[in-house]
Protein backbone atom coordinates (compact mmCIF):
# COMPACT_ATOMS: atom_id res chain seq x y z
CA UNK A 1 0.00 0.00 0.00
CA UNK A 2 2.68 2.41 0.61
CA UNK A 3 4.54 1.49 -2.53
CA UNK A 4 1.51 2.30 -4.48
CA UNK A 5 0.70 5.63 -2.61
CA UNK A 6 4.44 6.86 -2.96
CA UNK A 7 4.23 5.74 -6.46
CA UNK A 8 0.74 7.41 -7.08
CA UNK A 9 2.40 10.66 -5.95
CA UNK A 10 5.66 10.64 -7.84
CA UNK A 11 3.64 10.13 -11.11
CA UNK A 12 1.38 13.24 -10.09
CA UNK A 13 3.77 15.59 -11.68
CA UNK A 14 5.89 13.27 -14.01
CA UNK A 15 8.14 16.26 -15.25
CA UNK A 16 9.91 17.13 -12.26
CA UNK A 17 10.27 13.49 -11.09
CA UNK A 18 11.55 12.54 -14.21
CA UNK A 19 14.05 15.69 -14.34
CA UNK A 20 15.40 14.92 -10.47
CA UNK A 21 16.21 11.19 -11.56
CA UNK A 22 17.84 12.43 -14.46
CA UNK A 23 19.89 14.91 -11.98
CA UNK A 24 20.68 12.50 -9.83
CA UNK A 25 21.86 10.22 -12.79
CA UNK A 26 24.42 12.67 -13.13
CA UNK A 27 25.45 12.90 -10.18
CA UNK A 28 25.37 8.82 -9.77
CA UNK A 29 27.62 8.73 -12.33
CA UNK A 30 30.15 11.14 -11.60
CA UNK A 31 30.51 9.35 -8.16
CA UNK A 32 30.94 5.91 -9.65
CA UNK A 33 33.56 7.55 -12.25
CA UNK A 34 35.58 9.08 -9.03
CA UNK A 35 35.12 5.53 -6.94
CA UNK A 36 36.58 3.72 -10.22
CA UNK A 37 39.38 6.58 -10.19
CA UNK A 38 40.21 6.74 -6.59
CA UNK A 39 40.55 2.80 -6.98
CA UNK A 40 41.33 1.44 -10.54
CA UNK A 41 44.60 3.28 -10.66
CA UNK A 42 46.11 1.40 -7.45
CA UNK A 43 44.33 -1.91 -8.63
CA UNK A 44 45.15 -1.89 -12.38
CA UNK A 45 49.26 -0.98 -11.77
CA UNK A 46 49.51 -3.65 -8.88
CA UNK A 47 47.74 -6.07 -11.57
CA UNK A 48 50.25 -4.68 -14.30
CA UNK A 49 53.66 -5.42 -11.77
CA UNK A 50 52.32 -9.22 -10.89
CA UNK A 51 50.88 -10.12 -14.53
CA UNK A 52 53.71 -12.64 -14.61
CA UNK A 53 54.38 -13.33 -11.17
CA UNK A 54 57.78 -11.29 -10.53
CA UNK A 55 57.25 -9.48 -7.29
CA UNK A 56 60.27 -8.16 -7.11
CA UNK A 57 62.71 -5.54 -9.36
CA UNK A 58 65.66 -4.85 -8.93
CA UNK A 59 67.57 -1.25 -10.44
CA UNK A 60 70.91 0.48 -9.83
CA UNK A 61 70.93 1.76 -6.15
CA UNK A 62 68.68 4.41 -5.11
CA UNK A 63 66.83 4.36 -8.65
CA UNK A 64 63.82 2.68 -9.76
CA UNK A 65 63.71 0.33 -13.17
CA UNK A 66 63.93 2.28 -16.04
CA UNK A 67 63.63 5.28 -13.98
CA UNK A 68 67.16 6.52 -15.39
CA UNK A 69 69.22 5.68 -17.99
CA UNK A 70 71.82 3.88 -15.33
CA UNK A 71 73.04 -0.13 -15.36
CA UNK A 72 73.60 -2.50 -13.31
CA UNK A 73 77.59 -3.30 -13.57
CA UNK A 74 78.57 -6.63 -13.34
CA UNK A 75 74.94 -7.87 -13.94
CA UNK A 76 76.16 -11.89 -13.92
CA UNK A 77 77.96 -11.45 -10.35
CA UNK A 78 74.53 -9.65 -9.15
CA UNK A 79 72.10 -12.47 -10.67
CA UNK A 80 74.42 -15.24 -9.58
CA UNK A 81 73.79 -13.48 -5.40
CA UNK A 82 70.26 -13.26 -5.99
CA UNK A 83 69.37 -16.87 -7.37
CA UNK A 84 71.68 -17.89 -4.20
CA UNK A 85 69.55 -16.31 -1.61
CA UNK A 86 66.86 -19.00 -0.33
CA UNK A 87 63.39 -17.83 -1.52
CA UNK A 88 64.09 -17.13 -4.97
CA UNK A 89 62.79 -19.36 -7.44
CA UNK A 90 63.45 -16.67 -11.20
CA UNK A 91 65.79 -14.25 -11.59
CA UNK A 92 64.89 -12.57 -15.02
CA UNK A 93 67.74 -9.80 -16.54
CA UNK A 94 66.52 -7.15 -18.60
CA UNK A 95 68.20 -4.76 -20.78
CA UNK A 96 66.77 -1.72 -22.26
CA UNK A 97 67.90 0.96 -25.39
CA UNK A 98 67.59 1.74 -28.96
CA UNK A 99 67.67 0.32 -32.13
CA UNK A 100 67.09 1.82 -35.43
CA UNK A 101 65.42 -0.51 -38.24
CA UNK A 102 66.73 0.32 -41.88
CA UNK A 103 64.45 0.52 -44.58
CA UNK A 104 65.25 1.73 -48.32
CA UNK A 105 63.78 5.01 -47.78
CA UNK A 106 63.85 5.83 -44.11
CA UNK A 107 64.63 4.51 -40.57
CA UNK A 108 62.19 3.66 -38.17
CA UNK A 109 63.17 3.49 -34.64
CA UNK A 110 61.97 0.89 -32.02
CA UNK A 111 62.64 0.65 -27.90
CA UNK A 112 64.76 -3.07 -27.96
CA UNK A 113 64.27 -4.87 -24.68
CA UNK A 114 67.49 -7.49 -24.18
CA UNK A 115 66.21 -10.45 -22.21
CA UNK A 116 66.88 -14.57 -21.27
CA UNK A 117 64.23 -16.08 -23.51
CA UNK A 118 64.03 -19.09 -20.94
CA UNK A 119 62.51 -17.27 -18.09
CA UNK A 120 61.71 -13.54 -19.84
CA UNK A 121 58.46 -11.64 -18.47
CA UNK A 122 58.26 -8.60 -20.67
CA UNK A 123 56.25 -9.85 -23.11
CA UNK A 124 53.85 -12.70 -24.32
CA UNK A 125 54.44 -14.42 -28.38
CA UNK A 126 51.14 -13.91 -30.12
CA UNK A 127 52.28 -15.51 -33.21
CA UNK A 128 56.03 -17.13 -34.24
CA UNK A 129 57.63 -18.79 -31.32
CA UNK A 130 59.95 -17.66 -28.70
CA UNK A 131 63.51 -16.04 -29.80
CA UNK A 132 66.39 -18.06 -29.24
CA UNK A 133 69.61 -17.68 -31.34
CA UNK A 134 71.71 -14.76 -31.20
CA UNK A 135 70.00 -13.19 -34.45
CA UNK A 136 66.38 -14.17 -33.99
CA UNK A 137 63.83 -11.06 -32.31
CA UNK A 138 59.95 -10.53 -31.72
CA UNK A 139 58.49 -7.49 -32.44
CA UNK A 140 55.04 -5.98 -31.55
CA UNK A 141 52.47 -5.06 -34.32
CA UNK A 142 53.10 -1.67 -34.05
CA UNK A 143 56.42 -1.93 -35.08
CA UNK A 144 55.45 -4.62 -37.60
CA UNK A 145 53.01 -2.07 -39.09
CA UNK A 146 55.44 0.77 -39.27
CA UNK A 147 57.94 -1.22 -41.70
CA UNK A 148 55.45 -3.13 -43.33
CA UNK A 149 57.59 -6.69 -42.03
CA UNK A 150 56.07 -9.90 -41.21
CA UNK A 151 57.33 -12.95 -39.22
CA UNK A 152 60.24 -14.88 -40.79
CA UNK A 153 61.53 -11.73 -42.44
CA UNK A 154 65.21 -10.59 -42.56
CA UNK A 155 65.65 -7.04 -40.55
CA UNK A 156 69.00 -4.81 -40.50
CA UNK A 157 68.56 -3.27 -36.68
CA UNK A 158 71.15 -0.34 -35.75
CA UNK A 159 72.70 0.96 -32.64
CA UNK A 160 74.77 3.97 -30.94
CA UNK A 161 74.11 6.51 -33.79
CA UNK A 162 76.77 8.88 -33.88
CA UNK A 163 75.21 12.25 -35.38
CA UNK A 164 78.67 13.59 -36.15
CA UNK A 165 80.20 11.25 -38.26
CA UNK A 166 76.59 9.64 -39.26
CA UNK A 167 77.22 6.40 -38.75
CA UNK A 168 76.59 3.81 -36.21
CA UNK A 169 78.29 1.53 -33.58
CA UNK A 170 76.79 -1.12 -34.72
CA UNK A 171 74.78 -3.00 -37.32
CA UNK A 172 73.05 -6.59 -38.17
CA UNK A 173 70.66 -8.71 -39.50
CA UNK A 174 67.85 -10.02 -37.41
CA UNK A 175 65.20 -12.56 -38.16
CA UNK A 176 61.51 -11.86 -37.19
CA UNK A 177 60.86 -15.13 -35.39
CA UNK A 178 57.22 -13.89 -33.64
CA UNK A 179 54.93 -11.03 -33.51
CA UNK A 180 54.66 -10.21 -29.49
CA UNK A 181 52.38 -8.09 -26.60
CA UNK A 182 54.99 -6.54 -24.75
CA UNK A 183 53.09 -6.18 -21.19
CA UNK A 184 54.66 -2.57 -20.25
CA UNK A 185 54.74 -1.04 -23.55
CA UNK A 186 53.36 2.69 -23.83
CA UNK A 187 50.65 2.88 -26.27
CA UNK A 188 52.05 2.59 -29.97
CA UNK A 189 55.21 2.13 -29.10
CA UNK A 190 57.52 0.26 -31.24
CA UNK A 191 58.97 -2.45 -29.40
CA UNK A 192 61.80 -5.47 -30.38
CA UNK A 193 62.61 -8.19 -28.24
CA UNK A 194 66.15 -9.92 -28.29
CA UNK A 195 68.07 -12.29 -26.42
CA UNK A 196 70.26 -10.16 -23.83
CA UNK A 197 73.47 -11.38 -25.36
CA UNK A 198 72.81 -10.30 -28.69
CA UNK A 199 71.72 -6.35 -27.57
CA UNK A 200 74.56 -5.94 -25.04
CA UNK A 201 76.98 -7.03 -27.87
CA UNK A 202 75.17 -4.39 -29.98
CA UNK A 203 75.87 -1.86 -27.09
CA UNK A 204 79.51 -2.29 -27.05
CA UNK A 205 81.36 -1.50 -24.38
CA UNK A 206 79.06 0.67 -22.56
CA UNK A 207 76.56 -2.54 -21.85
CA UNK A 208 79.21 -5.54 -20.98
CA UNK A 209 77.69 -7.59 -18.71
CA UNK A 210 75.21 -4.82 -17.66
CA UNK A 211 71.57 -5.14 -17.38
CA UNK A 212 68.78 -2.39 -16.87
CA UNK A 213 67.29 -4.35 -14.07
CA UNK A 214 65.93 -7.63 -12.83
CA UNK A 215 62.83 -9.58 -12.21
CA UNK A 216 62.53 -11.68 -9.48
CA UNK A 217 59.92 -14.39 -8.55
CA UNK A 218 59.80 -15.71 -5.07
CA UNK A 219 58.33 -19.33 -3.79
CA UNK A 220 54.80 -19.34 -2.56
CA UNK A 221 54.65 -18.40 0.89
CA UNK A 222 57.81 -16.84 1.05
CA UNK A 223 58.06 -13.83 2.60
CA UNK A 224 58.44 -11.18 -0.12
CA UNK A 225 59.71 -8.03 2.06
CA UNK A 226 62.18 -10.70 3.88
CA UNK A 227 63.93 -11.55 0.88
CA UNK A 228 63.92 -7.46 -0.35
CA UNK A 229 65.60 -7.11 2.68
CA UNK A 230 68.32 -10.14 2.07
CA UNK A 231 68.96 -9.12 -1.57
CA UNK A 232 69.22 -5.05 -0.47
CA UNK A 233 71.95 -6.55 2.22
CA UNK A 234 73.23 -9.00 -0.11
CA UNK A 235 73.49 -6.79 -3.04
CA UNK A 236 75.04 -3.43 -1.76
CA UNK A 237 75.41 -1.98 -5.64
CA UNK A 238 71.38 -2.40 -6.46
CA UNK A 239 67.99 -1.58 -4.59
CA UNK A 240 65.07 -4.46 -4.54
CA UNK A 241 61.78 -2.69 -4.76
CA UNK A 242 58.79 -5.12 -4.15
CA UNK A 243 54.82 -4.33 -5.32
CA UNK A 244 54.24 -3.49 -1.62
CA UNK A 245 57.41 -0.61 -1.67
CA UNK A 246 56.17 0.39 -5.25
CA UNK A 247 52.27 0.79 -4.60
CA UNK A 248 53.80 3.46 -1.69
CA UNK A 249 55.87 5.55 -4.34
CA UNK A 250 52.74 5.24 -6.74
CA UNK A 251 50.27 6.23 -4.48
CA UNK A 252 52.81 9.73 -3.63
CA UNK A 253 52.62 9.63 -7.57
CA UNK A 254 49.39 9.23 -7.96
CA UNK A 255 47.60 11.36 -4.83
CA UNK A 256 46.87 13.83 -6.50
CA UNK A 257 44.08 11.91 -8.70
CA UNK A 258 43.20 10.38 -5.64
CA UNK A 259 42.24 13.58 -4.21
CA UNK A 260 40.28 15.11 -7.22
CA UNK A 261 37.88 11.81 -7.09
CA UNK A 262 37.16 12.28 -3.06
CA UNK A 263 36.12 15.77 -3.51
CA UNK A 264 34.70 15.15 -6.93
CA UNK A 265 32.94 12.60 -6.07
CA UNK A 266 31.89 13.87 -2.43
CA UNK A 267 30.71 17.04 -4.48
CA UNK A 268 28.19 15.03 -6.56
CA UNK A 269 27.28 12.84 -3.56
CA UNK A 270 26.18 16.53 -2.24
CA UNK A 271 24.72 17.52 -5.20
CA UNK A 272 22.49 14.84 -5.51
CA UNK A 273 21.07 14.74 -1.65
CA UNK A 274 20.63 18.38 -2.47
CA UNK A 275 18.34 17.53 -5.14
CA UNK A 276 16.31 15.12 -3.59
CA UNK A 277 16.31 16.83 -0.55
CA UNK A 278 14.40 20.19 -2.45
CA UNK A 279 12.33 17.87 -4.57
CA UNK A 280 10.27 16.13 -1.07
CA UNK A 281 10.80 19.34 0.56
CA UNK A 282 8.12 21.13 -2.49
CA UNK A 283 6.30 17.68 -2.35
CA UNK A 284 5.72 17.97 1.05
CA UNK A 285 4.40 21.56 1.39
CA UNK A 286 2.46 20.76 -1.71
CA UNK A 287 1.20 17.80 0.31
CA UNK A 288 0.42 19.51 3.62
CA UNK A 289 -2.90 19.61 3.60
CA UNK A 290 -3.46 16.22 2.65
CA UNK A 291 -1.03 15.50 5.40
CA UNK A 292 -3.25 16.79 8.31
CA UNK A 293 -5.90 14.88 7.03
CA UNK A 294 -4.33 11.37 6.74
CA UNK A 295 -3.31 12.29 10.73
CA UNK A 296 -6.72 13.68 11.21
CA UNK A 297 -8.73 10.38 10.79
CA UNK A 298 -5.89 8.04 12.65
CA UNK A 299 -3.02 7.07 10.44
CA UNK A 300 0.31 7.24 12.44
CA UNK A 301 3.38 10.04 11.71
CA UNK A 302 5.55 7.15 10.95
CA UNK A 303 3.72 5.52 8.08
CA UNK A 304 3.40 9.10 6.76
CA UNK A 305 7.21 9.68 7.19
CA UNK A 306 7.86 6.23 5.56
CA UNK A 307 5.62 6.56 2.48
CA UNK A 308 7.83 9.91 1.91
CA UNK A 309 10.79 8.65 2.72
CA UNK A 310 9.80 5.55 -0.24
CA UNK A 311 9.16 8.65 -2.56
CA UNK A 312 13.06 9.81 -1.74
CA UNK A 313 14.71 6.52 -1.99
CA UNK A 314 12.49 5.67 -5.35
CA UNK A 315 13.86 9.32 -7.07
CA UNK A 316 17.49 8.21 -6.00
CA UNK A 317 17.42 4.71 -6.75
CA UNK A 318 16.26 4.69 -10.30
CA UNK A 319 18.00 7.87 -10.99
CA UNK A 320 21.32 5.80 -9.66
CA UNK A 321 20.74 2.89 -11.67
CA UNK A 322 20.54 4.88 -15.17
CA UNK A 323 23.89 6.70 -13.45
CA UNK A 324 25.83 3.79 -13.09
CA UNK A 325 25.17 3.04 -17.04
CA UNK A 326 26.27 6.55 -17.60
CA UNK A 327 28.93 6.21 -15.44
CA UNK A 328 30.58 3.19 -17.19
CA UNK A 329 30.32 5.17 -20.42
CA UNK A 330 31.82 8.16 -19.44
CA UNK A 331 34.70 6.32 -17.47
CA UNK A 332 35.75 4.20 -20.23
CA UNK A 333 36.07 7.58 -22.42
CA UNK A 334 38.34 9.33 -19.96
CA UNK A 335 39.68 6.30 -19.77
CA UNK A 336 41.33 6.79 -23.52
CA UNK A 337 42.08 10.17 -22.63
CA UNK A 338 44.00 9.52 -19.50
CA UNK A 339 45.63 6.33 -21.46
CA UNK A 340 47.04 8.83 -24.10
CA UNK A 341 49.67 9.91 -21.45
CA UNK A 342 53.33 9.57 -22.91
CA UNK A 343 55.03 7.40 -21.15
CA UNK A 344 52.12 5.10 -19.42
CA UNK A 345 52.05 1.33 -19.94
CA UNK A 346 49.14 0.85 -22.36
CA UNK A 347 47.51 -1.57 -20.12
CA UNK A 348 47.57 0.66 -17.20
CA UNK A 349 43.95 2.00 -16.66
CA UNK A 350 42.64 4.63 -14.65
CA UNK A 351 38.83 4.16 -14.44
CA UNK A 352 38.79 0.49 -13.88
CA UNK A 353 35.35 -1.28 -12.96
CA UNK A 354 34.73 -3.56 -9.77
CA UNK A 355 31.38 -4.72 -8.94
CA UNK A 356 32.19 -3.50 -5.42
CA UNK A 357 32.38 0.14 -6.49
CA UNK A 358 28.72 -0.16 -8.43
CA UNK A 359 27.61 -1.21 -4.35
CA UNK A 360 29.45 1.56 -3.04
CA UNK A 361 28.10 4.30 -5.13
CA UNK A 362 24.37 2.78 -4.67
CA UNK A 363 25.32 2.28 -0.66
CA UNK A 364 26.21 5.95 -0.70
CA UNK A 365 23.29 6.98 -2.99
CA UNK A 366 20.61 4.70 -0.88
CA UNK A 367 21.82 6.58 2.32
CA UNK A 368 21.50 10.00 1.07
CA UNK A 369 18.00 9.20 -0.22
CA UNK A 370 17.53 8.42 3.19
CA UNK A 371 18.79 11.03 4.67
CA UNK A 372 16.89 13.61 1.99
CA UNK A 373 13.75 12.52 3.06
CA UNK A 374 13.93 12.60 7.22
CA UNK A 375 13.49 16.21 8.22
CA UNK A 376 10.82 17.15 5.35
CA UNK A 377 8.71 13.97 5.51
CA UNK A 378 9.12 14.52 9.61
CA UNK A 379 8.48 18.46 9.97
CA UNK A 380 5.32 18.20 7.23
CA UNK A 381 3.83 14.83 9.82
CA UNK A 382 4.77 17.15 12.78
CA UNK A 383 2.56 20.72 12.21
CA UNK A 384 -0.34 20.55 14.45
CA UNK A 385 -3.68 18.77 12.72
CA UNK A 386 -5.98 21.88 13.77
CA UNK A 387 -4.07 24.51 13.05
CA UNK A 388 -2.67 22.80 9.58
CA UNK A 389 -6.88 22.11 8.06
CA UNK A 390 -7.46 25.74 9.38
CA UNK A 391 -4.49 27.25 7.17
CA UNK A 392 -5.33 25.30 4.27
CA UNK A 393 -9.04 25.55 4.58
CA UNK A 394 -8.68 29.91 4.18
CA UNK A 395 -5.83 29.77 1.45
Amino acid sequence: MLFTLAFTSLMRHRARTVLAMLGVAVSAAMLLDMVMLASGMRTSFRSLLLVRGFQLRIAPKGTLPFDTEALIDSASEVRSIVQAIPGVTTVSPVLGGQLRVELRDRVVAATALGVDPTVQGDYEVTAGREPKAPDEVAASDELLEAIGARIGDTLWVATGFDPQLRTYVSRRPVIVVARAHFLYAALGQRMIGAPLATLQSMRGSEAKDRTSLFMVRVGNGVDVEAVRARINDAAPKVTATSIASAMKFVDERLSYFRQLAFVLGTLSLFVGFLLVTTLVTVSVNERIGEIAVLRAIGVRRGRIVLQILIEGIAIMLSGAIAGLALGLVTGRYLDTILSDFPGLPAAMRFFLFEPRDAWAALGLLFACGVLAGIYPSWRGASLPIATTLREEAIA
